[in-house]
């Protein structure tokens, strides 16, 4: 199998310590780190819990092989080997991986997904559209700053506004164990989680919208469920046993088997613009 040297972009066999043409060390092994997606399925999930928009959106297609233009993506070949590739913008594919190598390919288009949320991100500042010029110290914001004394007051006040709402109009029903269409799930910080019967363990669940239109504050009783044979979701890489924190991951938790890298996580907000890449290169 052949793989592509970085350094000099040569293709190589695969299992070389050093590439042939400019002497390079490859690392093919070592460049997978312990704490990071190793398999398609687990690059998958890495990317459904970063929040990142559609792959329609994005342009990177995991577990597919996509034959339209602009498309980054990593899928299984009828062989058996991994393939990593690009389609430029004329059509043209670029292979930049296949081999046997399942982690070595997915941490190539890992890595290419982490730089392009990167190049996003920069590229995604918003604009100051007010054309320039000195700041109006007569705005309302101005006026704000002088009634309540500082921005952090404002920030406080704006903050508290806030909570008030969400407690107000929250809906979501209580953490625990519900049962839905003879599927077990599990509800934890405004999260869905399905258990996987054949592997025995807990993954965000596909139907997430369709369970938090069905299962609310109002109807939890019905699916309320304690009956749950498998492994339980509080031993799971899931759990977040923080009181205090509501977000699912606690980035200083030691019983996390990921590192989920939550300088990658997506902001909802933002748009991205699959148009700004670089489709014309081979990687």
């Amino acid at each position: 199998m052949k793989i592509k040297c970085d350094y000099c972009k040569q293709m190589i066999d695969e299992g070389l310590e050093k590439c042939p043409h400019c002497g390079a060390t490859i690392n093919a092994v070592n460049r997978v780190a312990s704490e990071q997606p190793k398999t398609i399925e687990e690059l998958q999930e890495w990317y459904k819990a970063h929040n990142l928009p559609p792959e329609e959106t994005t342009r990177f297609f995991i577990g597919k092989d996509i034959k339209e233009p602009k498309a980054f993506g990593i899928y299984q070949a009828e062989d058996g080997d991994f393939v990593v590739y690009k389609n430029k913008a004329d059509g043209e594919r670029a292979v930049r991986y296949k081999g046997v190598d399942q982690g070595y390919a997915v941490n190539e288009l890992y890595q290419r997904l982490k730089a392009e949320i990167a190049d996003q991100k920069s590229n995604g500042v918003p604009v100051n559209r007010s054309g320039g010029g000195k700041k109006n110290n007569n705005s309302g914001g101005g006026c704000l700053t002088s009634l309540l004394g500082s921005p952090l007051v404002i920030i406080s006040v704006v903050f508290i506004i806030i909570c008030v709402l969400v407690a107000i109009f929250d809906h979501s029903p209580s953490q625990g164990y519900y049962r839905y269409n003879n599927r077990d799930y599990y509800y934890q910080d405004s999260d869905w989680y399905e258990y996987d019967d054949d592997t025995d363990s807990w993954l965000r669940a596909d139907n997430e919208s369709e369970l938090k239109d069905l299962i609310t504050d109002d109807t939890q009783s019905e699916y309320s469920y304690s009956g749950h044979t498998g492994s339980s979701f509080e031993s799971s890489s899931w759990y977040d046993d923080d009181d205090d924190d509501d977000s699912w991951y606690d980035s200083g938790s030691s019983d996390d088997s990921w590192d989920w890298d939550s300088d990658s996580s997506w902001d909802s907000g933002s748009s991205w613009d699959s148009g700004s890449s670089d489709w014309d290169s081979d990687w």
